[in-house]
């Protein structure tokens, strides 16, 4: 996200607390990154989670009274950002501060120890209490899908435009061979129920590739039969390799939006999906694959097998997935920005959009700064 946003805006500065330079994407390297006396902090990289409470006073000591434009990419803090009275602020938020206000779904997913739990509420009440403030702070806010345009809506009562997060898919190449394999793409959680995925595989026989790593791998490896396999982390061209071959992608989570089946899409393969969540706005029901209804192996298996009965069209699940293209995000962003920002940037933005749909990389200026 953070990378398509420079792509869109690459003279723009980027504001964030705090820059982990082996974490940086490598279209980010050179960017004009500007952090906050957070990066200072002992342990910093390390301990940046611990540091939960400082956050709030960082994001909103940046000095952003020169940009007419604030662009702000936000799961947590950066919609805190302070502007002028009369410049304005888009923030696309990816969901409002899960810690905050799903708690346990947030420690599920970070598989939290048990003095973690315990102590992590307690600082709750201040930090919603902050976040509902600042939840004021955008003048637009863009959602990554519709329920996360719902949860803005409930938890701070603010109208969301929904643009979809980009794929690369580019990134992906389809292939003319087939393997009798199913794949699953994820971080080893307990919350992404890959367990789900080893049950239904194991009962019916059917070989299962896991591609990715995390805490749950131990316990997942005690579930799995002889015919799954565990690969951990994998390159690009690896992940592509298996994604183009594999007889369909296993989705058993609840995610946000879920950027992984239009991915495997792009690689000209199917999904298998839980009906929940984000996968609900992005698979379609019998043309880029099927979904199960309940979160048990029974019912995965049972989608499984009405899977195998149909036929599937590479064409058709790649051109699905360019619709959340890279290109298309940028362009469905700048048009939205050039229909709400001050004078000062309109022209540039709409000139922006027209040389994108032309194949032309967009020009950004240094009244805009981006937030994260």
């Amino acid at each position: 996200m953070a990378a398509a946003m420079h792509d869109s805006f690459p003279t723009a500065p980027i504001y964030t607390t705090v820059a982990l330079p082996h974490r940086l994407p490598k279209e980010l390297r050179g960017a004009d990154i500007r952090t906050s006396a957070m990066q200072l902090l002992p342990g910093i990289e390390q301990r940046f989670r611990q540091y939960f409470m400082l956050y709030p006073f960082a994001v909103e000591h940046f000095d952003l009274s020169a940009f007419d434009l604030i662009f702000s990419s936000s799961s947590g803090y950066a919609k805190g950002v302070r502007r002028r009275s009369n410049a304005i602020h888009v923030c696309y938020c990816h969901t409002p501060m899960r810690w905050a206000w799903r708690y346990e779904d947030y420690v599920a997913r970070e598989n939290f120890g048990r003095v973690t739990r315990s102590l992590l509420p307690l600082s709750l009440w201040g930090l919603r209490k902050w976040d509902l403030r600042a939840a004021q702070q955008p003048n637009y806010y863009i959602a990554n899908s519709r329920l996360v345009a719902k949860r803005i809506k409930e938890i701070y009562g603010r109208e969301a435009f929904v643009i979809p997060p980009p794929i690369e898919v580019d990134r992906f190449q389809m292939s003319s061979v087939v393997d009798d394999y199913y794949l699953v793409l994820s971080r080893l959680v307990p919350y992404k129920r890959i367990d789900l995925a080893i049950e239904a595989c194991n009962r019916l026989g059917r070989r299962l590739v896991i591609i990715g790593d995390g805490p749950d791998r131990a316990r997942l490896e005690k579930l799995a039969g002889p015919q799954t396999q565990f690969l951990g982390r994998q390159s690009d061209s690896q992940v592509n390799h298996y994604a183009s071959r594999c007889r369909a992608l296993l989705f058993t989570g609840e995610e946000d939006f879920g950027m992984v089946p239009l991915e495997v899409n792009a690689a000209g393969r199917p999904v298998i999906a839980f009906r929940g969540g984000g996968a609900m706005e992005t698979v379609v029901d019998g043309i880029t694959g099927v979904f199960f209804d309940q979160a048990t192996s029974a019912s995965l298996e049972a989608a499984i097998e009405d899977f195998e009965s149909r036929s599937w069209h590479q064409q058709s699940l790649r051109k699905h997935a360019e619709k959340f293209d890279r290109s298309v995000f940028t362009f469905r962003i700048l048009q939205f920005l050039s229909s709400v920002a001050p004078a000062s940037c309109v022209s540039e933005l709409t000139a922006g959009a027209r040389l994108l749909s032309g194949n032309v990389a967009a020009r950004a200026w240094p009244r805009l700064a981006v937030a994260r």
